[in-house]
């Protein structure tokens, strides 16, 4: 029924990995109001940020176009 390929894990590259910290600044909010920062224009959505917030972020997921991070205090 499923092809050999269908479970198979996507492979991508992305600037940031799981488990890396950043200092950021929250440019902007997502339509879920998940604060969003970029590293190297890569975007990054951070729970319970605002805009204007600097923060220290840990990755916590990444996708294609996105990552999750968050606030490490």
């Amino acid at each position: 029924m499923f092809g050999d390929n269908y479970y198979r894990k996507e492979t991508y590259s992305t600037p940031v990995n799981v488990g890396e910290e950043y200092e950021v600044k929250i440019e902007d909010l997502g339509r879920d109001g998940d604060g969003i920062a970029r590293v190297e224009g890569f975007v990054v959505f951070v729970p319970g940020a605002g805009v204007g917030d600097e923060v220290k972020i840990r990755i916590s997921a990444t996708r294609r176009k996105f990552a999750f991070a968050e606030v490490v205090e």
